[in-house]
């Protein structure tokens, strides 16, 4: 079961608003209440260390926000010999963490760009990729911020984002849907002009899927 989303409007700033991060020990406090709420000890052995490990853990899956895409996109190789046609960087795995439940969401990620003045390293649309998906987020909102980067940074004549994703927050709780996956696109430019653009996106993006 595949649920799709096409956005075409302008995506929100790709930058939020940055907020005061409370204490180490403050967070670790908050892992044991939570530990209390689901109906254990926090006091017991198996669970001591276990607000420690959380806040940690906690410091490496949401490092994207004190990450910036636009700095991750600052060097532009504008000597390219004079290739202007499309570029296409696809399967690039992630994971995140819903905003709604703060449960896990996994999946790829597929960017697309018509160059204008330069070309960024391959590398810096993954890095792009991670930096917003180590935040919370909504797939939708990770889509359009990964445009509006790239969009800010590079000007290109056109932009194809796609993210394909299963969400734990269908398949380990509500609906408790398994295996269902959703589908997110933002196209700007010739991309969203011209029909044929997404057709040669989507051709270029199954060629060689078994």
């Amino acid at each position: 079961m595949d649920a799709v989303v096409k956005t075409f409007n302008k995506p929100r700033p790709a930058e939020r608003k940055p907020v005061e991060r409370p204490s180490r020990e403050e967070a670790e406090a908050a892992v044991r209440t939570l530990i209390a709420w689901a109906g254990d000890d926090p006091t017991r052995e198996g669970l001591l260390e276990t607000p420690k490990r959380v806040a940690k853990a906690y410091d490496e899956l949401f490092s994207g926000y004190r990450k910036s895409a636009e700095e991750a996109l600052s060097k532009v190789f504008k000597d390219v010999e004079g290739y202007d046609d499309l570029v296409l960087v696809k399967d690039i795995p992630f994971h995140s963490h819903c905003e709604h439940h703060m449960v896990p969401f996994v999946g790829t990620a597929h960017i697309a760009y018509y160059p204008q003045d330069g070309v960024v390293g391959l590398s810096k649309l993954a890095r792009v990729v991670d930096i917003f998906a180590r935040r919370l987020q909504t797939q939708e909102t990770m889509t359009a911020e990964i445009c509006q980067a790239i969009e800010e940074s590079l000007q290109p004549r056109g932009i194809a984002v796609m993210i394909e994703a299963e969400h734990m927050c269908m398949s380990m709780r509500g609906i408790q849907k398994q295996g269902a996956s959703t589908t997110t696109c933002q196209f700007t430019g010739v991309f969203r002009d011209d029909p044929a653009e997404q057709v040669r996106f989507f051709t270029m993006l199954n060629s060689r899927r078994g």
